[in-house]
């Protein structure tokens, strides 16, 4: 497993992950981004070779594979060296009394 912030990666096997799922678009400096902070702008993100995958309408993206390996930056963290394969992506929820949970604000 691989956290950084708000973020957790989970390394799976290619069989466990589900058919249909869409690539999720690079952002304007070629990233894919995990998760954007929203408190500071900054971003979880992956600037080389590899695709971010999700459900078609869901904004937060599921699984990442990265065939020749990769690194997993922000900009107040240090860069995650990571294998090449599939990983579950998974966003760090908080509880709020009398609430729902909710991501956590990064």
């Amino acid at each position: 497993m691989f956290r950084q912030g708000d973020i957790l990666l989970m390394p799976v096997a290619a069989e466990a992950v589900p058919e249909r799922l869409e690539a999720a678009p690079r952002d304007g400096r070629g990233r894919l981004v995990l998760a954007l902070g929203e408190a500071t702008g900054h971003a979880h993100a992956v600037p080389g070779p590899g695709s971010l995958l999700g459900r078609r309408g869901s904004d937060m993206p599921e699984f990442l594979h990265l065939p020749e390996g990769g690194r997993l930056v922000h900009e107040e963290h240090a860069a995650i060296a990571l294998p090449k394969g599939w990983f579950r992506v998974i966003r760090q929820r908080e509880y709020v009394p009398g609430s729902f949970a909710r991501y956590v604000a990064d």
